[in-house]
């Protein structure tokens, strides 16, 4: 077996003797690379972000920012990382380093005061900087989408908003980053006023080349062992051999449980690169999601198509964690909290579940049998998540939570809804939050099917909706505020959908 390495700002190093729980961020600061910092040692503060290469949407090669905190280095074996260190240039030896335009704008507009977020927020706007299709908007925001002046912002320049500078810059590319010192607004004036990448900018041109592909990996160290094959059979006959195995793709979950709970495994198999669960189809009558597949990745390949995931994934932790989540993981843990099932269950997806033996396709309302329990059998995959076509027309997706981004929800709710002639045909509701398992809405389901689209109809079956679940009392909410919410939410979509469905 070839000998794990990575490459990080240029120069191959090799991952030993790091032990295979090792996280990308622990290897580089052992390395002297310590603008990369810990600030959570769980995904939610940003500091400790890094540039990795992965494949491209519109470019052959994107530059993706990952938690380094959670990703296992063996994780990257052969893989190419780039930090803020590695953005700064050095035009010739023993000169300094010349700042990387996404460096100079935070220095010039104050973006930076204690320093400890800084480097984090960096890579973060290095990737937003590099994003393909960044473009800017016309208006009196040019001279900051051009870098030669303080960004007219949010409320000046025409085709911008709160969200989005004149120069396309996207802020929620920094919403996986938190800073206690500047208030944000020197760093949102930094984001709005970088420029394009020139020609000559290397980070720019490496995006015209393909990214490293996968490598087999085999990394072990005393008892314990990282292992990633080639393919899904290989890796299927692998957990046939270790059904104890822990199977990770973005670690996101994974990686909080070393860090903050101390776990470790004999074995971590690793599915993120294999080319079978990172496929996406439309075909006629489904779409077909590969359960290895970024939530980055799907929300960008879909571009809008699927109009409930759409509204999910921007309220789906980070950016950082999306970059690194998949559905297959956020399906396989089996949290009553999380965000994509109550979605997927409203959607009717199904799971398709691959063995050693063959493959068999799960309806995902039957997948859940307890807390943190499926129907998933020892080495066995989640290998794709299947969605019916065609999809309903009316969809909602409301999130509650103490913070309006990167939070852990207190009750989540997903409507699909097909309203012909003023009349509810269909409803499918998908809750999470409310139960040891993400549920669907049975009773609040058959309380509008075949009824008008009225308030009446609304208000009687948010009541229903009030009494679905089981929902207890926690730090998040109390049962009494996750009932009283579930009941809001149906009042709501009522609210906001009712001008536009037909009559």
């Amino acid at each position: 077996m070839v000998t794990a390495r990575i490459t990080v700002n240029g120069k191959e190093a090799p991952i030993a003797p790091a032990a295979p729980h090792t996280t990308v961020l622990d290897f580089l600061r052992e390395r002297g690379l310590t603008g990369t910092k810990e600030g959570c040692a769980e995904g939610e503060c940003g500091a400790c972000s890094v540039l990795v290469a992965r494949p491209g949407v519109h470019k052959p090669t994107d530059w993706v920012p990952v938690n380094a905190c959670l990703v296992p280095v063996a994780a990257l074996d052969g893989q190419e990382v780039v930090t803020s260190e590695g953005l700064a240039t050095v035009e010739a030896p023993g000169t300094p380093p010349v700042l990387h335009p996404v460096q100079e704008e935070m220095a010039v507009r104050g973006g930076s005061q204690c320093g400890y977020c800084t480097p984090g927020f960096v890579c973060s706007m290095a990737a937003e900087y590099y994003r393909p299709d960044r473009c800017a908007h016309p208006g009196r925001g040019d001279d900051a989408a051009e870098g030669s002046g303080p960004a007219e912002g949010v409320d000046g320049a025409a085709g911008t908003d709160a969200e989005h500078g004149p120069n396309g810059f996207d802020l929620h590319a920094l919403s996986g980053n938190l800073c206690r010192c500047t208030g944000y607004r020197p760093i949102r004036d930094a984001a709005f006023a970088v420029g394009a990448p020139t020609d000559e900018d290397p980070l720019a041109r490496r995006r015209e080349q393909d990214p490293p592909a996968p490598v087999a990996t085999e990394y072990r160290q005393d008892d314990s062992a990282f292992l990633r094959r080639s393919t899904l059979a290989e890796t299927l006959r692998l957990l046939r051999e270790r059904p104890d195995a822990v199977v990770v793709a973005g670690s996101t979950d994974w990686g909080v449980e070393v860090n903050i709970r101390s776990r470790r495994a004999d074995c971590v198999v690793a599915v993120d690169r294999l080319p079978e669960l990172r496929e996406l189809r439309v075909e006629s009558d489904h779409v077909e999601i590969g359960a290895a597949l970024t939530l980055t990745e799907i929300e960008r390949r879909l571009d809008g198509t699927v109009p409930l995931l759409a509204q999910l994934f921007p309220q789906f932790a980070s950016r950082l964690i999306r970059n690194g989540a998949t559905l297959g993981g956020n399906l396989g843990t089996g949290s009553p909290i999380g965000d994509s099932p109550p979605v997927l269950l409203a959607l009717e997806a199904s799971l398709v579940l691959a063995d050693a033996d063959g493959e068999r396709e799960v309806p995902l309302a039957d997948y859940f049998t307890g807390y943190r329990q499926s129907v998933r059998r020892p080495g066995e995959l989640i290998r794709a998540v299947r969605l019916p076509l065609p999809l309903a027309p009316v969809t909602a997706f409301h999130k509650i939570a103490k913070r309006r981004f990167d939070d852990i929800s207190s009750v989540a709710v997903a409507f699909a809804l097909d309203v012909e002639g003023g009349t509810v045909r269909k409803a499918r509701i998908g809750l999470g939050g409310v139960a040891a398992t993400p549920v669907r809405a049975l009773a609040t389901e058959a309380a509008l099917e075949g009824r008008p689209w009225t308030s009446e109809t609304a208000e009687a079956a948010a009541e229903v909706l009030r009494g679905e679940g089981t929902p207890m009392s926690d730090h998040r909410a109390s049962a009494d505020y996750r009932s009283a919410m579930l009941g809001q939410s149906l009042l709501k979509l009522y609210a906001q959908t009712t001008e536009a469905v037909p009559s």
